[in-house]
């Protein structure tokens, strides 16, 4: 198993910050690895919400099916799970907001990543090699929604 870590922060308020990461498809507007990102199911993010990607992956093109887990706005934390017959993708994503000295929360807030990919079948053998490649993936994918929560709420540089 591959697995990449990471800590973003937010200048936009945590439920802001939650709903826009949540929501899967928006991947393609900051992570360069996504071809193409769209929402399967109508309304709100829930338990059950399903994305479709397009992921890069040894050169071609990957659909993935993301199906949401877990979810939860009080917690503000999401579990996303895809397979594929090359791959299994895991990601768990927390948003919590920053704390001020007195102990309020303000209005910027900060996104915990943790994503994990397991290969199936005859590549689970290249799994050694995947750490450090699905680690400079990780690292570009967090620098873009670093760039885009780094600009200020309802800037434009949002999407649904």
């Amino acid at each position: 198993m591959a697995a990449y870590e990471a800590t973003i922060p937010s200048a936009w308020p945590a439920d802001e910050t939650f709903g826009y990461v949540a929501t899967f498809s928006n991947a393609a507007q900051w992570d360069p690895g996504v071809r193409n990102a769209r929402a399967l199911d109508e309304g709100h993010v829930r338990a059950g919400s399903r994305f479709r990607l397009i992921v890069s992956f040894l050169g071609r093109g990957v659909p993935l099916t993301y199906e949401v887990i877990s979810y939860s706005t009080q917690s503000r934390h999401v579990l996303l799970v895809a397979s594929s017959g090359v791959l299994r993708a895991r990601d768990l994503i927390t948003v919590r907001p920053v704390p001020l000295a007195d102990g309020q929360a303000s209005s910027l807030s900060v996104v915990s990543y943790r994503a994990e990919v397991t290969m199936r079948g005859p590549l689970r053998l290249l799994e050694p090699l995947l750490n450090r490649g699905f680690s400079a993936v990780g690292d570009r994918a967090a620098a873009g929604l670093a760039q885009v929560l780094a600009a200020p709420a309802g800037s434009g540089t949002q999407g649904s």
